[in-house]
């Protein structure tokens, strides 16, 4: 098995090296990652500037590829162009330092790069771990190995699309892995506006709990519970239900 190793923290992130360590398990790994940071970017491409891929050497020999544009563009430079010759058979995009849960998922980097996997037909995974200033990304990495190894045993999981995500508690005591949709309660709604020394506002983004607790079987409420949650996702975004009945409304431009 082929694996591409990406993730939106970029390539020095001790979450990549930690689930590649792991990933290992599975087969050959090939990492190619953002060179920078590119948390919350969502589904960003670059197309007005070239993507040029650098090589980093570790002890001598080639260990990965960092590219001076999101994680989107890792995967697909990588399944369009660099890998042409060699195919992928699962893409791993992690491991993320937060959590992507709920409606995160629409902004978040991480899973955008599992999505662009999925767009190619590959089989992907985005995985992220509850943030914390001592979080455990090797307790971590053997999680996600292990959810994965078994996940894709499964022909229906063929070309599919996951979101995986591991609170510190499963870090530190084994959590059971519950298959829930993904919450859509709102967070961080709020701004504080500030002024700076000039005298213009700005606003920093303030994030606050939703005025409800979330459904007990999403992944927000999951998380909480200390439990690792694992939800099967898609990217089209047609509203089918509601598709039929619309032909039949005769609107006019």
């Amino acid at each position: 098995m082929r694996i591409l190793l990406t993730n939106d923290d970029g390539v020095y992130a001790p979450g990549l090296a930690a689930l590649g360590h792991q990933l290992r398990h599975l087969g050959e790994v090939v990492t190619v990652a953002p060179a920078t940071e590119q948390s919350g970017v969502g589904h960003s491409i670059t197309y007005l500037t070239p993507l040029v891929p650098k090589s980093i050497h570790r002890d001598g020999r080639h260990w990965a590829w960092a590219v001076e544009g999101s994680p989107a563009d890792c995967v697909k430079l990588s399944l369009a162009e660099l890998m042409v010759d060699q195919p992928i058979d699962l893409v791993v995009s992690g491991i993320n330092s937060g959590l992507n849960a709920g409606i995160n998922v629409l902004y978040s980097g991480t899973v955008a790069a599992a999505i662009e996997g999925a767009f190619f037909g590959v089989t992907s995974v985005a995985v992220s771990l509850e943030h914390n200033d001592d979080a455990d990304f090797a307790a971590a990495a053997v999680i996600a190995k292990n959810v994965i190894s078994q996940l894709i045993q499964h022909d229906e999981t063929q070309g599919g699309l996951f979101n995986l995500n591991i609170p510190t508690a499963a870090t530190e005591t084994a959590r059971p892995v519950k298959v829930v949709p993904m919450g859509l309660a709102q967070y961080g709604r709020r701004y504080e506006k500030r002024l700076d020394p000039g005298g213009r506002d700005y606003y920093w983004a303030l994030w606050s709990e939703p005025k409800n607790p979330p459904d007990e079987m999403t992944d927000l409420a999951q998380l909480r519970e200390g439990n690792v949650t694992l939800t099967p996702l898609h990217f089209n975004l047609t509203r089918h239900e509601l598709l039929e009945q619309m032909t039949t409304w005769d609107l006019r431009g």
